[in-house]
């Protein structure tokens, strides 16, 4: 069975608010599944799935924010968009969430593998993790981005949960997390240990007065995500109105300037927003979010060095008698740092190359190592 089995079509209702809207609207832009038609995806570069399981979270299920979402987005207006953009409906949740994970893993497989970005809209955040399993089939390794004010690792590592949905991707097999960012972690939120622990494994945290003191920094974090999970929670409540809510978070400026970063990676496969709770505010934020994604999208430059570095200037950083050697794309004026990955037991070496910025080039000049590259080294050595 696949994955597209278990999507339910747009409302009759939302169908006609659509079609009402004018044509430079993206309601007449967006291809819709309906009762009579599915987009076809050789067509479609993103898509829109919605799906509303809560019940592994603490929060309260909230109803009905599909359709209000739909008027915000559909009522914007697309920028200079050339790719097409699908609403695939609403995936029903099954008996138990472990049903609702399998089809959501079921779904988002066969869109990647077939180059269809799904843009999840949840949900409580534990839909993060099928979202995960659904490279399982994909055979590679993946990297996993979470915008949250908290690292959700939990206490049980054995169960699955809006708030401990990160250890089983840690911990079980097949293990394909190669690199786990998390973009906002406030430190209060989060127990010493766990902390520590993200460090212990050389993943990178970086607490929400780094970004938001310098948002570019998340840039070179994003070109390299696969999977990125957003808790809308990240977000102030002076922002979204959530009551309760975090009094501290991103900004709505913010949480767009990442959403674009995030959209502009020439490698960002998946996207997942989670705990939305609903109000009109929060709703037409998402909305906006989900745009500037979708903009982002829109200006991949397919600069990410998978082929030859003829189109890249090479500088050398000479440290305690070995070399660092930074790439810069002549297309886009973006960094890369060569990383050396060794098997102990071969003795065998191959090179890969890690996004970072221009200011660590600087950095490596002052001949001090930037974290993300050494991070990078230690877990190349197999």
């Amino acid at each position: 069975m696949s994955g597209l089995d278990f999507l339910t079509p747009v409302s009759e209702e939302m169908f006609a608010f659509a079609q009402s809207c004018n044509t430079q609207q993206l309601g007449s832009k967006i291809v819709l599944h309906t009762e009579t038609d599915f987009p076809d995806l050789e067509k479609v570069k993103l898509a829109l799935v919605f799906v509303p399981e809560y019940r592994n979270s603490s929060q309260q299920t909230v109803s009905g924010i599909e359709d209000q979402f739909r008027k915000h987005f559909y009522t914007m207006f697309p920028g200079n968009w050339l790719s097409s953009v699908a609403d695939l409906g609403t995936l029903i949740p099954g008996e138990a969430p472990e049903d609702t994970y399998f089809a959501l893993q079921s779904l988002c497989a066969d869109l990647i593998k077939n180059r269809v970005i799904p843009i999840v809209i949840g949900g409580s955040q534990d839909l993060t993790y099928p979202m995960y399993r659904a490279y399982d089939k994909l055979d590679q390794m993946v990297n996993l981005v979470g915008i949250d004010y908290k690292f959700d690792l939990g206490k049980a590592p054995d169960t699955i949960s809006a708030e401990s949905y990160l250890s089983p991707i840690i911990m079980e097999q097949p293990n394909n997390l190669f690199n786990y960012a998390n973009l906002g972690y406030q430190t209060y939120y989060n127990a010493q240990e766990e902390i520590d622990l993200v460090y212990k494994l050389y993943f990178e945290a970086y607490r929400l007065g780094e970004i938001s003191s310098k948002i570019e920094l998340a840039e070179p974090v994003f070109r390299d995500a696969d999977l990125v999970s957003v808790d809308i929670n990240a977000v102030s409540a002076d922002v979204t109105f959530n009551l309760p809510g975090e009094p501290n978070g991103f900004t709505g400026r913010e949480i767009c300037a990442l959403m674009r970063y995030a959209g502009i990676s020439d490698k960002t496969s998946s996207l997942g927003l989670f705990n939305v709770q609903g109000n009109q505010r929060e709703l037409k934020l998402l909305s906006q979010m989900v745009w500037y994604f979708i903009d982002g999208f829109q200006y991949r430059a397919g600069d990410y060095p998978f082929g030859g570095k003829e189109s890249y200037i090479r500088y050398i950083v000479p440290h305690e008698g070995e070399e660092m050697v930074f790439y810069k794309s002549d297309k886009t004026g973006r960094w890369w740092i060569e990383i050396v990955n060794i098997n102990s037991h071969t003795k065998s070496k191959r090179t890969s190359l890690l996004p970072c910025s221009y200011d660590d080039y600087l950095q490596a000049c002052e001949q001090d190592i930037p974290e993300r590259y050494w991070k990078a080294i230690r877990k190349a050595i197999v």
